[in-house]
């Protein structure tokens, strides 16, 4: 499995130090939480904030938009150097016309589910999708308890693709720690958005390894 850092809970006074523990650990991306207040009850970081980091790193950028309205700041996010563009389908965006302005930019477009979300609902839109993120806890804040039944998401969106010869990432975000990381690769997990238990372990690129050699 592939690892994606989310940097939501770090100190933001020395972001520059938290893309240099992400490097160091080994992991594959940065998995940065963009949050309005809106559709989830917490604000976090716009635009400005990746555009800053942007030129500190090569690693793939993994924006995940926890907005109501992500589809007005798409081409502000491309710009800012997103690689990846992960809104929700929930949101109040038109699917279909944010999916194609993501892919018009030359950035992945991806679709999120909330626990309370089958995973039938982003099947329409899988041909036009580079990932899929199944939400392990509810979304807007860090360090909550894995919710393991939403698993079998992953495992139906997983065998959807394979019914149509798709090839599109599953992710999982919340919770991930060296407990839950073998649950999420029996489930077919393709990367796994680790937070807390990565910038708490005494080992990071230690538990890095671990979760790639799941």
């Amino acid at each position: 499995m592939l690892v994606s850092p989310s940097i939501l809970n770090c100190d933001y006074t020395h972001l520059e130090e938290v893309v240099r523990f992400v490097e160091n650990s080994h992991a594959d991306m940065i998995h940065l939480d963009v949050m309005d207040g809106v559709f989830v009850p917490n604000l976090s970081f716009g635009p400005p904030v990746i555009a800053a980091l942007r030129p500190l790193t090569d690693l793939t950028f993994d924006v995940h938009l926890m907005m109501q309205h992500p589809d007005r700041l798409i081409q502000a996010f491309a710009d800012a150097g997103a690689d990846i563009i992960n809104f929700h389908v929930e949101s109040a965006a038109n699917i279909p016309e944010t999916i194609a302005a993501i892919k018009a930019l030359g950035k992945k477009a991806a679709l999120t589910v909330k626990p309370n979300t089958p995973a039938e609902a982003v099947f329409p839109y899988l041909d036009e999708l580079a990932l899929v993120l199944v939400m392990t806890v509810e979304p807007g804040f860090g360090g909550q308890a894995f919710m393991a039944d939403m698993l079998p998401k992953v495992t139906a969106i997983k065998a959807e693709c394979a019914r149509r010869g798709l090839d599109v990432a599953v992710q999982v975000d919340g919770g991930v720690a060296a407990d839950t990381a073998p649950l999420c690769a029996d489930a077919g997990v393709d990367i796994v958005v680790a937070g807390s238990a990565l910038f708490k372990a005494a080992r990071p690129a230690e538990l890095v390894e671990q979760f790639h050699s799941l």
